[in-house]
């Protein structure tokens, strides 16, 4: 009964939010109030068991949700002083008329400004400092799209780019254990997508030759800051210290990262905007996003409170252990990480790590694969999960880039299953998940 009920739960939620019946943020709570209130009825208990079950929830995820507010805050504020703004002049400069330079120029720049975790912004700042560069030269657009969309896939792992903040809310598990035995991974793909990008530039550059450009200059102008009135050219190197610091302690685990996000943001606010005024309007620029990222966690904590409280999740992993065949069931590892391409293609990243991975992960317990470890295999699936007709963001980045969606999809498939099979294989062969229990 119990099973039935969950899958029931997860596939209301499902249709729910891919029907666009109700947000993600509505149905995460809406749903499982109604199906665990069921369950409980069914099973003898009383309804006053759903309090403390969303309470317990939340609870676990509070920290992560502090980290997410905090974390767009913090990167918002760093773009709007201007701190990445000298790395792109000179990347821009450095680039001029030459094809080869300018493909690795994408990966470079998209993964810098994909640090804010915001995949709109990436795909904003980068097509606004480079299509100029591709139009003048005749460049293949489709490089563009896909070198961009890779490498945010790449980035998006990061701790507040949502997936990851995902997994270990779904998980009830610490983001940052979540995180860093990735980062390998991370950095292994991005030199994955260097390779690619130099095979896309030498090839346009044997078509193309190098193309000289007399007013390179006016390229150089291109600001990742869309707010001028709020630049701090005088502090880019206490920008920059203070970010390096921030991510030296994450690596190093020297306090909780909601801490560390919280103490970063504080420091930089006050460094660059003492007046009280001028605070509270970077902190309203940037409410918007923050808001609509943390309330989520937060509802998600409801969602996985009930389902977990109730008993859903383990009766519905009973399910699968007893559908998975035992030879396979060490495997649970490498499965999930192979289920993630199709599944978060299909379905939402809401539904895939809401509804989906806690039954695989209790699955995966069950044969001796630790939480964490399908946790971590479970975003292996992102760079190709940004090929799905269900990521707002993918339209806007061929719209600005002028490329059909189908034309991109078509181009851009086997090389985000390339990428995923290259941070998969370097996860395991470094030890962030197991190919066997």
């Amino acid at each position: 009964m119990l099973a039935g009920l969950g899958y029931a739960l997860v596939a209301a939620f499902t249709i729910l939010i891919m029907t666009k019946r109700m947000t993600p943020l509505t149905a995460l709570i809406v749903t499982p109030i109604l199906f665990g209130a069921v369950a409980l009825v069914l099973s003898g208990k009383g309804l006053v068991d759903l309090g403390p079950m969303m309470i317990e929830g939340v609870k676990t995820l509070a920290p992560t949700g502090v980290m997410l507010l905090f974390a767009i805050l913090f990167f918002g504020l760093m773009t709007d002083t201007g701190l990445f703004d000298p790395a792109v002049a000179v990347l821009v400069r450095v680039v001029k008329g030459d094809p080869l330079k300018i493909i690795l120029g994408t990966v470079v720049l998209g993964a810098l400004v994909s640090l804010d975790g915001d995949g709109s912004t990436t795909y904003i700042i980068t097509c606004a400092a480079l299509m100029p560069l591709y139009q003048r030269l005749g460049l293949n657009r489709l490089y563009l799209v896909c070198l961009l969309m890779l490498v945010s896939g790449v980035m998006n792992l990061s701790p507040w780019g949502g997936p990851t903040a995902r997994a270990a809310s779904a998980l009830h598990v610490d983001v940052q254990d979540v995180f860093l035995p990735l980062i390998p991974g991370m950095a292994l793909g991005l030199v994955a997508l260097l390779g690619l990008a130099f095979l896309f530039g030498r090839s346009e550059r044997k078509r193309l030759g190098v193309v000289s450009i007399p007013d390179a200059e006016e390229f150089a102008e291109v600001s990742v800051s869309q707010h001028p009135e709020a630049r701090r050219p005088k502090l880019i190197l206490v920008n920059a210290a203070l970010v390096i610091a921030l991510l030296a302690g994450l690596i190093l685990g020297v306090a909780p990262l909601p801490v560390m996000m919280m103490i970063a943001f504080a420091v930089g606010l006050v460094i660059n905007y003492p007046h009280i005024e001028t605070q509270k309007a970077r902190i309203a620029a940037h409410a918007g996003p923050a808001l609509a990222v943390a309330s989520l966690i937060f509802a998600a904590g409801i969602f996985t409170g009930i389902l977990q409280g109730a008993g859903m999740v383990e009766a519905m992993s009973r399910w699968v252990v007893a559908a998975v065949p035992a030879a396979w069931g060490p495997y649970m590892a490498p499965i999930t990480a192979g289920l993630s391409l199709p599944f978060t293609f299909f379905l939402s990243n809401d539904a895939f790590y809401f509804g989906v991975l806690p039954i695989l992960a209790e699955a995966g317990e069950r044969f001796g694969v630790d939480k964490l470890e399908i946790a971590r295999a479970s975003l292996m699936g992102q760079p190709f999960h940004l090929l799905s007709p269900l990521v707002p963001s993918t339209y806007l980045l061929v719209s600005l880039a002028g490329v059909d969606l189908a034309d991109h999809q078509k181009f851009t498939a086997p090389f985000a299953v390339g990428v995923c099979l290259v941070m998969g294989t370097a996860a395991v062969a470094l030890g962030a998940f197991p190919l066997s229990a």
